[in-house]
Order: structure tokens, then sequence, then C-alpha cells
């Protein structure tokens, strides 16, 4: 796992953070294998206790509301949740309207430039095409 700064953040906005990503997890009411991969990998970058951990995969059956999600997710920790919540919505091949309905919300909450859902997009596509190479790369060097 590359190295990220969300274990960094005060304790409040890592769950918030991780709080928000449970939130993307069920807003198309559909939790994949990818997007579950996605959102542990993610949980465990927020370095939250065993209970809080707890906490936040109950919100994956009972979800919070947007409103609840966005609450104590100061300015880093709101850009890194929507930067992780694009990669969560996109881990399956698609991002349906609901969850780029939802990605807008949170960026306008944020305040961050118009085309910034469009630009992390276009950033999580670019990343995917790199794993994919990798993968490729590795089953290329087998005999």
């Amino acid at each position: 796992m590359l190295p990220d700064t969300v274990h960094k953040l005060p304790q409040s906005e890592r769950f918030a953070y991780a709080k928000l990503l449970a939130y993307m997890t069920r807003v198309d009411n559909e939790l994949t294998v990818e997007e579950m991969s996605m959102f542990e990998q993610r949980l465990g970058t927020a370095l939250l206790s065993p209970k809080q951990r707890d906490m936040i995969r109950a919100s994956l059956k009972n979800p919070p509301t947007l409103e609840e999600c966005l609450n104590n997710l100061g300015d880093e920790a709101g850009r890194l949740a929507l930067r992780d919540a694009v990669l969560m919505s996109a881990s399956d091949g698609t991002v349906d309207e609901d969850e780029r309905e939802a990605l807008e919300e949170i960026a306008e909450h944020l305040d961050l430039h118009p085309d910034a859902v469009k630009r992390l997009l276009a950033w999580t596509v670019e990343g995917y095409a790199w794993m994919q190479a990798g993968y490729d790369l590795l089953n290329d060097l087998s005999r």
C-alpha cells in the first residue's frame, strides 16, 4: 500500500472520513466485493480503535445521512475522503448516477472546483489502467 496522510488527521476527522466511506458503499444500494475490499483497505489507513471500526462497519448496514458524514470533516480529511470515495465508487468498473451525485454533493460541500469530481475520476481511470498494466506485466513475466 502506498503511504498516505489519513493517519495524521485528528481522531474525530479519521472517524468522519471512515463514516463517509461507509455511506458511499451504500449509495447505490449494492455493496460489491471490489467496494468492500477498497473500504477495508482505506479503513485500515484510518487507524481507528476496534470499537470505532465496529461502529463504522455497522454503518454499512445502517448508513448515516450524508449531512451526518460531513460533520467533523475538515478540509484535508474531506479532500482525502472524496478522493477515496471516488476510488471506491469506481472500483466495480462503473460510477452510477447516484454515486456521481453524492460525489458532486461532497465536492460542493467542500467548496472544491466545479470539475473536482471529473478530475478525480480521470485520475482514477489512469490509476486503474496503471494497475492493470502491472498485472499484465506480471502475467507476461511467467514462463
